[in-house]
């Protein structure tokens, strides 16, 4: 039998990657200059700082009215969502705290900055990966947990 929900460990989980995001941002912040960057593999990744006033890729630029907006709307559906189709299901739940956790990351970034703190430079396969952050690595990753979720969902009754 599954349980339904465990709301402190998923609202723990929410704050505590909230807080690391928001930590790693700030040393960036304090520590390096904008474009400065920081080897630590070479040819593979690097830490620059680097700030994003648009979205994934850098796409929407100066639109932050329009973020806030997106941002509040998604937050409320993926609540509710965690509610309504997360009962008992804690592979999903984990997927949708870690888009929660991502959301309000990059929210905080825009409300209080203007901008988002990006700073982690990869070279994937000599291809130089877009910079991101804490809070966008948490949404992809939640994104990929719930492709795997509702490919599968409904397997295991079947068999």
């Amino acid at each position: 039998m599954r349980k339904g929900y465990n709301i402190p460990i998923w609202s723990t989980f929410i704050v505590l990657l909230i807080v690391f995001d928001q930590l790693t941002k700030f040393m960036i912040v304090k520590s390096l200059e904008v474009g400065e960057s920081v080897k630590v593999i070479s040819n593979v990744i690097y830490i620059t700082s680097h700030r994003n006033q648009g979205a994934a890729w850098g796409i929407l630029q100066g639109k932050m009215w329009l973020f806030y907006i997106v941002t509040v709307v998604v937050l409320v559906i993926l609540f509710m969502f965690f509610k309504n189709e997360g009962y008992g299901q804690p592979v999903m739940q984990l997927g949708l705290s870690l888009l929660i956790a991502g959301s309000i990351g990059n929210f905080i970034d825009r409300l209080f900055r203007g901008e988002v703190v990006d700073f982690i430079d990869t070279y994937i396969f000599g291809y130089n990966f877009p910079i991101f952050n804490v809070a966008d690595a948490a949404l992809t990753i939640g994104v990929i947990v719930l492709i795997i979720v509702i490919l599968f969902e409904g397997k295991e009754e079947k068999a």
